[in-house]
């Protein structure tokens, strides 16, 4: 069981559109909602592949009991924890070409008894839980050491725990020493402080995050495929997109492979890239399903290709 939690959780609107033109009246070809933020969609994604799943977050108003119904519509155990300020709606307008436009609510601001109540509704099911997937940007009225807290207490309680968050609040939880975190090229290049040109620099810079608390990190450089650095060494892989639709989730989805086939070593590697190399040629932010994969055409090697330049940020 995959126990997802996600501090700052969302409705995803997505509108594609014929074009995007500023100042005019736009007709969308097709909407839907879906329910949102990192942690969610790692939910989503492990639902999808048919595995049990319980997505921990702070829901109110009107906003957060759809998200409760939607989740629950799709086989998702909503573990919400009440808070007095309402969900937010994100919207996302996608071009024929690809190209996106997203646009992120701050969100609710939660108060420090809605933070501990958080913390709690994860100790009580995370005796129950194979992971604990820490997901996304911590709201308002979180410090950003919320994260390393969360890290510190589920490693107490003897459940791995994976990390996808960045800028002040990784920095901070690295020092709990979390089992897995899963940066993109941006916030690699953030955490350590320096830009990144090439795939070997990305991979010493996950060495970096190693050395500093990080016991594995799984990054992911866009178009150039995924990164895994742990003890056993390091690993490279990518797999071929014919035509990325959106890539809303795409990282997440990633993340959920990568766990559902047990959070280490190029197997768990390749689980990752399908699972990205999938989403992203699925509209909004759908999580692929088993039929979507196509784990035959991944490449994965330790030779990493060091020279390799960048060429893409990751979403």
């Amino acid at each position: 069981m995959i126990l997802t939690v996600t501090p700052n959780p969302s409705l995803d609107r997505t509108y594609e559109l014929p074009g995007l033109v500023r100042g005019t009246v736009l007709r969308a070809t097709s909407d839907r909602v879906d329910p949102g933020g990192k942690g969610v969609n790692v939910s989503r994604a492990v639902a999808a592949a048919g595995h049990r799943t319980v997505a921990v977050a702070p829901i109110g108003g009107p906003e957060g009991a759809l998200l409760a119904r939607l989740l629950g519509d799709l086989g998702i155990e909503a573990a919400g924890v009440p808070i007095a300020g309402s969900t937010r709606i994100n919207v996302t307008l996608v071009e024929p070409d690809g190209t996106l436009t997203k646009v992120n609510a701050a969100g609710p601001e939660l108060s420090p008894a809605e933070a501990e109540d958080v913390l709690e509704a994860v100790r009580v099911r995370s005796s129950a839980a194979d992971w604990i997937a820490c997901c996304g940007s911590l709201p308002r009225g979180l410090p950003p050491r919320w994260y390393a807290e969360l890290v510190a207490r589920s490693h107490r309680a003897g459940t791995r725990i994976a990390l996808d968050t960045s800028g002040a609040a990784l920095t901070a939880a690295l020092a709990e020493r979390p089992d897995v975190i899963k940066p993109n090229a941006q916030e690699l290049a953030e955490a350590v402080g320096r830009p990144l040109a090439t795939v070997g620099d990305a991979l010493k810079a996950a060495e970096e995050l190693r050395e500093r608390g990080a016991r594995s990190v799984l990054a992911s450089l866009g178009a150039d495929g995924q990164l895994l650095a742990e003890a056993s060494g390091a690993y490279f892989a990518t797999a071929p997109v014919a035509a990325v639709r959106s890539n809303v989730g795409a990282g997440d989805a990633s993340l959920a492979g990568f766990l559902t086939a047990g959070g280490q070593g190029p197997k768990a590697l390749a689980s990752a890239v399908a699972h990205g190399a999938a989403a992203v040629q699925l509209a909004g932010s759908i999580m692929p399903a088993p039929a979507d994969l196509d784990l035959p055409s991944v490449v994965t090697t330790s030779d990493v290709p060091l020279d390799r330049a960048l060429t893409e940020p990751a979403p």
